[in-house]
């Protein structure tokens, strides 16, 4: 019915248009839509005269007063709404430019004689002429691919050095390299205080966090090079830089043209082992720092709020000895990863030197030289060239434990569950933004990377999946999902609902975070719970275990064909096995993944350990306490041992293998 009134409303336009069209126009003419909406303009104008005088009135002053200064040869000033521009107190000058008139200034400076070089200076402002002829040749810096007789499937190619230090590549035939050097330490390896032999004390905390910050952006002493200087160098090799901290490992890389590598690796090894560091380059990273602090988006909060809780405080001192009293009983995987405000006015650069001095310059066992897109010979050249000089603090001592406590000051963490709840204050900038209270609830992942159920934990997340209400990868993007179909889809007030992990040295997070309006929090939490027995008590459908597996595949090795991906992975996987797992053995590992083994998972975590909970948001008083959920979950899975299979039933019952996945 509104489609045909709307057919009848634009036919009935048309013919009081055509009816009102100037003698001079032929009457078969066709109707343009110009027509049509100037003709309505008129009718809205013919009502605003009778219906309201006085605003007709203000309306024609105003275009009269925009006509008059039309016609004195200056445009009329558009006019803005405070809807156009909300947060601005006057309205912003908008330059505009067809490309045809710089076409045509263009060619009219080309035809003008050599005296007239304003409008030729502004044309070639605008469009600067080619240098030369673009060529349907490549540049000598883009290498042909050799033909596909000549391939060979790619392999990882692992060599130690004499000190230590490892170098792991993978040859592709890509004219871009990805190399850099992953290191054996984070923000876990942080202290609050630190006492040095002159009896004064320096603070680590935030060190990461801030060696993230100047990673490329500090002088190079050395090489003779300014931070301004060493910039412009990474630029005119056309190098795009990375750097990224987490809490066992620090990360640096360059991602560069084939033939321009080696002289990429030179700066990088240069800014991973000896930047200059000055005060003044500590203190300008520092506002930086001070701005992040203002603005922390609440899932930060709620991730850094689980860490805190699952590894929480221990009574007695976790082994350092020092009896300086400062953090002693602070578990390492409990410790804070960015800067807190705290902090913040302690870090210095001594902090940085001191750090670097201590887990990283005597440390070679801790160094992986890692790159994709480079030959293993080239590569091992240069971490020799660069690293091969690196010495233990006592080279008499044997070499360090296999992983994961290669790093002589990584401290083993406890997981000992909780909760963790912050309110946090309205927004000043956007008090009317919708306001959403976060919860999270997370199980232990015993043995973390290596632990036998790591394939399985990986496969339930994705069999849960989720994400927020809003799919933003196209229609039915993960709509399969347990959490689609189970939270998102029935409840109209849930904003997200994912599941989510995190692996560490020796033990890990796995569990489900979402958000929603305050007031349904609690009812949010239910869902969590309700989710959790679930999948004690049944078994999993082969259709979503095989969903689920695909998927994983899917991404594995999807991922796995960007260079970065591809690097990142080489350095990480020797940094914490101290060796590779190829694709093909991966997905083998996937496939072997069995429903009992996603029963027996879920089983053990809800059966033997206590849940841990973080809770973020301006309120969050309907979220229930910790021991509420412990009750809630012990009461809904009195039935899981009616269900067969492998695992254990209870609290209290299943020990984990102390067996890697990798073997």
């Amino acid at each position: 019915t509104l489609k045909k009134t709307m057919m009848n409303a634009v036919a009935a336009v048309a013919v009081c248009a055509a009816r009102r069209r100037p003698l001079h126009q032929s009457h078969h003419a066709p109707i343009s839509f110009t027509s049509l909406t100037s003709a309505a303009h008129q009718r809205q104008q013919h009502r605003e005269r009778h219906d309201n005088g006085p605003a007709f009135q203000q309306v024609v002053r105003t275009r009269m007063d925009n006509s008059a200064s039309s016609a004195a040869g200056a445009p009329a000033p558009p006019t803005f709404s405070s809807y156009d521009f909300p947060e601005r107190n006057e309205a912003p000058v908008i330059t505009r430019t067809r490309a045809i008139d710089v076409a045509s200034s263009r060619r009219a400076s080309d035809s003008s004689d050599n005296n007239n070089t304003s409008s030729s200076t502004v044309a070639s402002a605008i469009v600067p002429p080619h240098s030369k002829p673009i060529s349907s040749a490549p540049p000598p810096a883009i290498l042909s691919a050799p033909p596909s007789a000549r391939l060979s499937t790619p392999a990882t190619e692992i060599t130690t050095l004499p000190n230590g230090v490892r170098v792991g590549s993978m040859e592709t035939p890509s004219p871009v390299s990805a190399v850099g050097v992953l290191l054996d330490f984070g923000s876990r390896h942080e202290r609050l205080r630190n006492a040095l032999p002159d009896d004064s004390a320096v603070s680590t905390a935030g060190v990461n966090h801030l060696l993230e910050l100047l990673a490329f952006q500090s002088s190079l002493p050395s090489a003779s090079l300014s931070s301004t200087h060493l910039r412009s160098r990474l630029d005119n090799l056309g190098a795009a830089t990375f750097a990224n901290s987490s809490r066992e490992q620090m990360m640096y890389c360059v991602d560069v043209l084939r033939p321009n590598a080696v002289p990429a690796f030179d700066l990088l090894a240069e800014v991973v082992k000896c930047p200059e560091v000055a005060e003044e380059e500590v203190e300008e990273m520092k506002k930086v720092m001070e701005f992040q602090l203002m603005d922390v988006v609440p899932q930060i909060l709620l991730g850094e709020g689980l860490q805190m809780a699952a590894y929480g405080k221990l009574a007695e001192s976790n082994g350092d000895g020092d009896g300086d009293g400062d953090d002693d009983t602070l578990q390492q995987l409990g410790r804070p990863h960015f800067c807190t405000a705290e902090a913040l006015p302690l870090l210095s650069a001594r902090s940085v030197h001191f750090f670097k001095e201590q887990n990283l310059l005597h440390n070679p066992h801790g160094v992986v030289v890692s790159g994709s897109g480079i030959e293993h010979d080239a590569l091992v050249e240069l971490a020799m060239r660069h690293f091969g000089d690196m010495t233990a603090a006592n080279p008499n001592e044997p070499p360090p434990s296999p992983p994961p406590h290669d790093n002589p000051h990584t401290l083993p963490s406890t997981y000992t569950g909780g909760q963790y709840r912050l309110p946090t204050p309205l927004h000043s900038l956007y008090p009317d933004k919708p306001q959403y209270t976060h919860v999270a609830l997370a199980f232990e992942a015993p043995l973390g990377w290596h632990s036998p159920h790591l394939v399985p934990l990986c496969v339930l997340q994705t069999l849960l999946g989720g994400g927020s209400s809003f799919s933003a990868g196209g229609p039915g993007k993960g709509m399969y999902s347990k959490l689609y179909r189970e939270v998102l889809n029935r409840y109209s007030w849930v904003e997200s609902a994912e599941a989510f992990s995190s692996f560490h040295a020796e033990s890990g997070l796995w569990g489900i975070s979402g958000s929603c309006r305050p007031d349904k929090a609690g009812e949010l939490t239910k869902a969590m719970v309700r989710e959790f027995v679930e999948l004690s008590r049944y078994y999993v459908t082969e259709e979503e275990l095989q969903r689920a597996k695909n998927m994983l595949k899917c991404n594995v090795l999807t991922q796995l064909e960007s260079r970065l991906v591809l690097f990142e992975d080489i350095g990480r996987q020797i940094l914490t096995y101290g060796r590779r797992e190829d694709a093909e053995s991966m997905c083998g590992k996937i496939d072997a993944v069995t429903k009992e083994d996603i029963i027996e998972v879920v089983r053990m975590a809800i059966g033997t350990m206590r849940p841990t909970m973080g809770v973020v948001g301006v309120d969050i008083s309907k979220v229930p306490m910790i021991e509420d959920v412990e009750k809630m979950l012990s009461a809904e899975s009195m039935g899981t041992h009616s269900v067969g299979g492998s695992g254990g039933g209870g609290r209290g019952g299943g020990k984990v293998e102390k067996k890697s996945w990798f073997s």
